[in-house]
């Protein structure tokens, strides 16, 4: 193999790990609680036509250096928003849209973040 294509697999290897997530999230939420799933991917579905949050998440992806940052700041916003929603003071937020929100932000963020490094590669 290439050692430019080598160098870029290790660069971008949390952005696999993290679209892998994605995919596996999906194939064990069917299997497991299919009415969550639906309900989470149809909610992603609709925050996909607001383009709003898909520029934060390119932007996010593409213009942050160290992705760890992105994808666990993501996670760490994820579970600070689901403890104040579980404690009632977001009472108009429901856990299915927040972890709706997290794999659009995850999912955008980390396609971006893989181009950035795609982009260096030359044959």
């Amino acid at each position: 193999m290439n050692d430019q294509l080598k160098s870029i697999l290790i660069k971008a290897k949390l952005n696999f790990a993290v679209l892998a997530a994605i995919l596996v999230v999906a194939v064990l939420g069917k299997v497991t609680n299919p009415e969550f799933t639906n309900t989470v991917f149809a909610s992603a579905d609709q925050l996909v036509s607001n383009l709003y949050l898909v520029f934060i998440a390119i932007t996010l992806g593409a213009f942050i250096p160290n992705f760890k940052l992105v994808a666990f700041g993501s996670i760490g916003a994820f579970v600070g928003l689901a403890i104040l929603t579980q404690l009632g003071i977001f009472t108009y937020l429901t856990i299915d849209y927040l972890f709706a929100i997290l794999l659009v932000i995850l999912g955008f963020a980390s396609i971006a973040n893989l181009y950035r490094h795609y982009r260096e590669f030359r044959l």
